[in-house]
């Protein structure tokens, strides 16, 4: 066990995590809420979601879209309540209903651009941050955001892809009733929503997972404990031609690390067979705790 691993780490507190969730879902439907008047909206980029349905709705009948996106979330909401549960569906319903006001106080503000890229891009970003920080809490801003949650948790679809899948019929409409241009406006805007929102999710930080086939496994591992200060796991692999049985070594390390990983192993065994790959998210001892 290496000095990392010994360390003991506190549970956080009860209340202090539910403050925290729920300020990540008031932050993160502000985020939505103002990325959607300032940049979306006044570039008719219908990038999916109850948002998206309220831009088309406002082109074609000037509805005030804080309005629209109430009067769909409702039912959306009492869905998530029954499938989801009590505990998601308060937090849900601060989202639901705070996401709207927010588009209600900010609807006068300015644009900050009119041209139809940039909104798309980076509402895209601000939209998708918004919703990984809310997604991250456990909750939902209502609406087809609330239905990715539930056809996340009965299919094992990320986020991401169940709102993508969502959307993208909406991006159909608005690209029927606006004009082909803007649905592709529309398209980028969701597709960087999307990548945002496993970004989110996932978490900025990168690992490397590694493994090692070696004959002089005791070396590195002790080299691996002493100079990294990671944990190894052994596996026992046999030779698929000569039917042997190899040390395998696993571990895995953060991106900074890796550099050093590699000269360790080949100072103590340059004929070491190494095998690297990605790992977008590490949960345990040494790494994130949730």
């Amino acid at each position: 066990m290496t000095k990392k691993q010994q360390r003991v780490y506190k549970e956080p507190h009860p209340i202090l995590t539910g403050i925290r969730d729920y300020l990540s879902v008031l932050i993160g439907s502000a985020i939505v809420a103002i990325a959607f008047n300032v940049l979306l909206l006044p570039n008719e980029v219908a990038s999916g979601g109850v948002s998206g349905i309220s831009t088309i709705l406002k082109g074609l009948f000037d509805w005030k879209p804080a309005f629209v996106q109430w009067t769909f979330n409702i039912p959306l909401f009492i869905a998530g309540l029954i499938l989801l549960g009590r505990h998601f569906g308060v937090k849900t319903a601060l989202g639901t209903i705070f996401l709207p006001f927010v588009v209600f106080l900010t609807e006068a503000w300015e644009p900050w651009t009119m041209n139809p890229l940039l909104g798309s891009l980076f509402g895209g970003i601000l939209v998708g941050a918004g919703i990984g920080i809310v997604f991250r809490a456990q909750a939902s801003t209502g609406g087809t955001d609330l239905a990715a949650q539930i056809i996340t948790k009965f299919t094992g679809l990320t986020l991401g892809t169940s709102v993508a899948l969502i959307d993208g019929f909406i991006v159909l409409a608005a690209a029927v009733v606006f004009d082909i241009e803007k649905g592709l406006y529309a398209l980028i805007g969701l597709y960087v929503t999307t990548k945002t929102i496993d970004l989110v999710q996932v978490g900025f930080g990168r690992s490397k997972l590694v493994y090692i086939i070696t004959n002089k496994q005791v070396e590195i591992r002790d080299a691996i404990y002493e100079e990294i200060d990671r944990g190894v796991t052994k596996i026992t692999a046999t030779g698929g031609y000569t039917e042997t049985e190899k040390p395998l070594l696993m571990v895995v390390v953060h991106q900074t690390e890796f550099t050093r990983l590699k000269q360790l192993v080949k100072l103590v065994d340059p004929s070491a067979f190494v095998i690297v790959s990605d790992a977008a998210e590490v949960l345990g001892e040494g790494f994130k705790r949730s």
